[in-house]
């Protein structure tokens, strides 16, 4: 074989690898409950919210074409196994026990537990293990159900979304409400909530990161998208977070 030909061969196979990602859509799985991070705008009726941006700009970095899709949060992990989605971007922190079973990407993002009360209860709570005696609400699947679990407590109500939780919270059902941090100042300070209040005083079990999540079989579609969060990072990331109130 001549430079030449060898040289046209290499382009070709290089074209047919390049046409193989071009034309694969890869499912994106994210949360219809998770303001500001995923959500249903009802303008709209479109999934948006700072993670539904980050995997659009670092799949448009990576060249990467994604459809994104609604999914429960406690269905992420199940649809991503079983390939019923591809990627997972949402509020999801990475922990030891999810890395057993799934990969998660170079960080997007970090935050703790927020913790919310009733108006009425004007105790500034410090720990997690001050909850001893409470009904406290909590979101199914989520890593501060697992928190609740480590602290001991005992009297424990999960939900399939925050919302929920914080309704019953205003309505005194349960005495507190566990979470993400974020997204409950972010449901507080858009006044859905008139009957409840964020803890300032509170100090989480722990910071974690929210990443993006692949199969573990999928090394070649996570190196492109680390690659990609590495080069966005600090300029469209950043601004994707600060736009919604996150920075």
């Amino acid at each position: 074989m001549t430079r030449r030909s060898a040289l046209q061969a290499a382009l070709v196979s290089f074209g047919a690898r390049r046409g193989r990602c071009a034309g694969k859509t890869y499912l994106v799985g994210s949360t219809a409950t998770g303001v500001p991070f995923s959500f249903m705008d009802l303008k709209t009726n479109t999934l948006t919210g700072a993670m539904v941006d980050i995997v659009r700009a670092v799949a448009a970095d990576a060249g990467l074409q994604i459809e994104v899709r609604v999914t429960a949060f406690a269905a992420l992990i199940p649809s991503l196994m079983s390939r019923k989605i591809d990627i997972i971007s949402a509020a999801m922190l990475k922990t030891a026990a999810r890395e057993k079973v799934v990969d998660f990407s170079e960080p997007v993002y970090s935050y703790g537990a927020g913790l919310v009360v009733p108006v009425t209860d004007t105790r500034n709570y410090q720990r997690i293990e001050d909850l001893k005696g409470q009904t406290v609400g909590v979101q199914v699947g989520t890593r501060f159900f697992e928190q609740l679990q480590a602290a001991g407590a005992k009297q424990v109500k999960t939900y399939d979304n925050l919302m929920d939780m914080l309704r019953d919270l205003s309505a005194e059902r349960i005495g507190a409400g566990y979470g993400d941090a974020p997204i409950l100042a972010y449901e507080l300070g858009q006044l859905k909530v008139q009957k409840a209040r964020l803890v300032k005083s509170f100090k989480p079990p722990s910071i974690e990161d929210v990443c993006l999540v692949v199969r573990k079989d999928e090394a070649e579609l996570l190196g492109r998208i680390n690659a990609a969060v590495k080069r966005i990072k600090a300029t469209k990331i950043k601004a994707i977070i600060d736009r919604w109130g996150l920075g």
